[in-house]
């Protein structure tokens, strides 16, 4: 057999109703996705009419007033999208239970390209715009606008956003090491800080007493006090009120090694299974260092734990912090948990240290005898890390364990098991009434998440929790 069932004594009971409390939930949140889409689209839009509003609508007499006109609203929608992104990585509680964590930074990293095109878009037009205007050639207007207060701010912030932008591509991305490129990608509160003064300087545009200035205003330190609350208070207030400290380090093979942390008031966290933290361990040579790991159990009582593969530098010196290790946190954070369910029953399907989450989930969900199916992807039938765990649990809570061991196929199952022509319905006979939680290595997941959305399940029922940055 190319796959092993455990603890399936309940295929074959009655399920309940797909309408219930999950849906419920489920609409309530997506409701909210939806009014955080219209806000975001609603700030483009009022940002466009302000500048219509007052005075621009009457620039289009001409072909050099228009590409003028043209290349402000290419700017300001620009600038407006920049402070969307800022706003999506601030981790604000209301996107990141609306969305979670790793949609809204999909989303904020699918922005960066278009803003950068808007931005181009925005010098090119006024710079041709103004050469037409003056009766000039595009080098001798360049010659005469470099003068302008606050222009090679502007150019330098523009320097900076693509210098971020460029680094975001996965094939840049992947040759550096996450702390220099989250450093690099920090350079885009520079960006904006350099870009803010020449809106405010060149042209009027913003003059005193209009709307336009006082939106801008507004939305601008809105944004960057969310960023300063959000990103540094709540953090920082967290670690000081929780005072967490290492108390175990277990290794368990193959690199992995889990870490039990101890603390106070941690049911103030309302940390739930499925969710994950930013750590960092304030020890020599690992203070700097922020790693964000999923929990590997439920949280309980004054105690937290993650489990980490060495995956990298960062991970594998995390192997070697100590007992009473003092240790800072952000979190928690994502909807890979409860919050995201829609349907009654519950597919966990995890490779690799993938497991982790999946774990903790399983802890916590709620579901009754039968409802529940774990699909582990491992190197042997009767290894895997955290294996012993889940089986115990899968066992307690009335859930189905099916393994799947073996050297990888061409898919994201194994030889033996395609050639018995095994598929995620097969593994999951009740998919198309459940919850997909998938998580494992990016390839792996995607050949998962690709026959889900084959078999015709519907997007709030699939969750992905991605396994690299």
């Amino acid at each position: 057999m190319a796959f092993l069932v455990h603890d399936a004594r309940h295929l074959g009971r009655r399920s309940r109703p797909v309408a219930g409390p999950e849906r419920a939930r489920a609409s309530r949140r997506l409701w909210r996705v939806d009014l955080l889409q219209a806000a975001a689209a609603a700030s483009v839009a009022i940002a466009i009419a302000l500048f219509l509003a007052e005075g621009g609508a009457t620039r289009f007499g001409d072909l050099g007033a228009a590409l003028t006109s043209l290349g402000i609203i290419a700017g300001l929608v620009a600038t407006d999208l920049v402070l969307v992104m800022l706003l999506l990585a601030a981790r604000v509680p209301l996107i990141e239970r609306a969305v979670g964590h790793d949609a809204a930074m999909a989303f904020h990293g699918r922005l960066g390209k278009p803003v950068i095109y808007l931005l181009i878009a925005h010098g090119v037009l006024l710079l041709a715009g103004y050469a037409i205007a003056d009766g000039v050639d595009l080098v001798a207007e360049a010659v005469a606008i470099w003068s302008l207060p606050d222009l090679p701010l502007a150019i330098l912030g523009f320097a900076l956003f693509a210098l971020v932008v460029v680094t975001s591509l996965v094939a840049v991305r992947r040759k550096l090491r996450y702390e220099v490129w989250h450093v690099i990608h920090l350079l885009v509160y520079a960006a904006v800080l350099a870009s803010l003064p020449h809106q405010f300087s060149v042209g009027g545009l913003f003059a005193e007493g209009t709307w336009q200035r006082w939106y801008w205003l507004v939305a601008t330190f809105a944004t960057l006090g969310a960023v300063v609350v959000f990103r540094l208070l709540v953090p920082l207030a967290v670690t000081l009120r929780h005072r967490l400290v290492v108390e175990s380090v277990e290794r368990l093979d193959d690199g992995v090694v889990s870490i039990t942390m101890r603390g106070e008031q941690l049911e103030r966290l309302r940390a739930t299974g499925g969710q994950f933290f930013v750590w960092r361990f304030l020890a020599p040579g690992q203070w700097w260092q922020a790693h964000p790991y999923s929990l590997s159990a439920a949280p309980r009582g004054h105690r937290l734990r993650i489990t980490v593969r060495a995956l990298g530098a960062g991970s594998a010196g995390i192997a070697d912090i100590r007992p009473g290790t003092r240790v800072a946190i952000e979190g928690p954070y994502g909807i890979f948990s409860e919050a995201s369910r829609s349907r009654s029953h519950l597919a966990l399907v995890a490779a690799g240290i993938g497991v982790t989450p999946i774990r903790s989930l399983l802890e916590t969900a709620t579901f009754r005898p039968g409802e529940a199916t774990v699909v582990l992807r491992t190197q042997a039938a009767t290894s895997g890390w955290l294996l012993d765990e889940i089986r115990a649990l899968c066992r307690s809570r009335g859930a189905t364990l099916i393994t799947v061991p073996g050297s990888r196929g061409g898919g994201w199952l194994t030889d033996a098991a395609e050639r018995e022509g095994l598929s995620l319905t097969a593994l999951v006979p009740r998919l198309a009434e459940s919850d997909l939680y998938v998580c494992g290595p990016r390839a792996w997941s995607e050949g998962v998440l690709a026959e889900a959305r084959a078999a015709g399940l519907a997007p709030e029922q699939i969750h992905h929790e991605r396994f690299d940055w």
